[in-house]
């Protein structure tokens, strides 16, 4: 697949990253900056052209006129807009997909069709880092929270602790100690190394747990892994933002939240937004500020300011004043173990959790959710299942008659409005949403000709 990323920034970077390491893809990323694509270059099989993303001229020489993905993550809307405009009118390229930042374009749905401004896919960085964090909120506890199947299914990954039910026990007791609740552990990292657990793995303390579970139980599986925490009840958070105003926006209606913003004229700006939430003039990082604010009774403090260090620096001084849980912003992924390994509790990636939205749209095979874990050596898809025996390798067959790459486990279906929790013998129907976990992302192709129909498989 011929893929032109339009933009070397953060979030182009990452992408081009993640995609070229798949041998099935040719990547040509473009950047005005010719610096920023050599060293790109040295590190990725990649072709790289210096140029102005919008410029028919410019796509030209990419390979615009026989790419199939056109993916444009350029740091301007305008432009991104702009060049899958010229590069659906010059070469009929088949898929557009535009980062568009600003909430009154994401709004205006009319604006972006064939016979307007023909984009096929809009991700919102923002929008996804903040609904992300919303998921963290809402389930105290929990490192990762990832929805499948339209928010009925999610996948979380818990640090298993001492209090945890299930700790120091066998798998299979679990349904002991929640008879009435249906569920999987889908793997467990210990000591950063993959495993697929079976029914007689003994969780440990320090394990990080992933399962999968109907959203109604998510809180009694986590009280499994961990001691259930209260629920979160005052926020702060550093950085009045896109992602800041978004999220006192989305939290603001049950929760306290406070906003502290250094400059003067964009606190007043976001006074003007938000309904309930305060807004506070300052810097995060000051001490006194944060003890005026009773930072010590805060549930969750939120760094989201444009500087990494400044969100490090923020959030190390909260969790010191005796913040509960503190989450940082973090763009360099080689920061975000380091940073988990001291007293920051979770640090997130943009880069992690846009990457996602775009791996969903490459995939071959009727994939509808891609999420990348594990700073993306994992991954947790759901894929549609079509066709029936004769033509699929997965419809009309048992789970354990699948042949699945070594790593790769089903851990649910959603059939209809059913969650049915995956077990060797569960047999995958047409249009069944099959979701997987696989802890070696290299495995996906192998992945992906199990979802696509043949002419015959028997």
């Amino acid at each position: 697949m011929k893929i032109l990323i339009l933009g070397a920034g953060q979030v182009g970077s990452s992408a081009a990253y993640h995609l070229s390491r798949e041998e099935a893809n040719e990547v040509t990323v473009v950047d005005t900056r010719p610096d920023v694509l050599r060293e790109l270059q040295d590190r990725l099989d990649i072709r790289t052209v210096v140029g102005h993303a919008a410029y028919p001229e410019v796509l030209d020489r990419a390979g615009a006129n026989d790419a199939d993905i056109v993916v444009a993550l350029t740091d301007t809307d305008e432009t991104n807009m702009i060049a899958c405009q010229v590069a659906y009118t010059m070469y009929h390229t088949p898929t557009k997909i535009a980062r568009i930042r600003s909430a009154d374009y994401m709004k205006a749905n009319k604006l972006f069709k064939q016979d307007a401004i023909p984009i096929d896919v809009r991700i919102s960085p923002e929008q996804l880092v903040c609904e992300y964090i919303e998921q963290l909120i809402l389930y105290p506890g929990a490192s990762q929270v990832l929805a499948f199947a339209d928010g009925r299914v999610r996948l979380v990954g818990v640090m298993a602790d001492r209090d945890g039910l299930l700790v120091g026990q066998r798998i299979a007791t679990l349904k002991e100690h929640i008879p009435n609740t249906e569920g999987r552990i889908a793997a467990i990292y210990r000591s950063g190394k993959a495993m697929l657990p079976d029914g007689d793995t003994v969780i440990q303390e320090g394990d990080e747990v992933f399962f999968i579970a109907d959203r109604k139980d998510i809180r009694v599986f986590i009280s499994e892994m961990r001691r259930l925490e209260d629920p979160v009840r005052r926020v702060v958070i550093a950085g009045g933002g896109n992602i800041g105003v978004r999220l006192a926006l989305a939290l603001e209606q049950t929760n306290q939240v406070k906003i502290i913003e250094r400059d003067t004229k964009r606190a007043r700006l976001i006074s003007e937004q938000v309904n309930k939430a305060i807004v506070l003039v300052g810097d995060a990082a000051d001490e006194e500020l944060l003890l005026e604010e009773n930072v010590d009774s805060v549930d969750v403090f939120c760094a989201l300011t444009n500087s990494e260090e400044a969100n490090i620096l923020s959030s190390m001084l909260s969790k010191r004043l005796g913040a509960h849980k503190v989450m940082a912003l973090i763009n360099r992924a080689s920061y975000v173990d380091l940073v988990e390994a001291g007293s920051i509790d979770i640090a997130i990636s943009p880069q992690q959790v846009t990457i996602g939205s775009l791996l969903t749209h490459v995939r071959r095979g009727d994939v509808v959710k891609v999420h990348s874990l594990r700073r993306g050596a994992a991954e947790a898809i759901e894929a549609i299942a079509h066709g029936n025996e004769k033509d699929s390798k997965v419809v009309g067959r048992a789970i354990e008659d699948i042949q699945l790459p070594k790593g790769s486990a089903i851990v649910a279906l959603v059939r209809k409005e059913q969650v049915i929790i995956a077990h060797h013998d569960t047999v995958i129907e047409a249009d069944d949403h099959v979701i997987l976990f696989m802890t070696d992302r290299r495995k996906i192709e192998q992945i992906e000709q199990l979802f696509q129909v043949g002419v015959s498989f028997v």
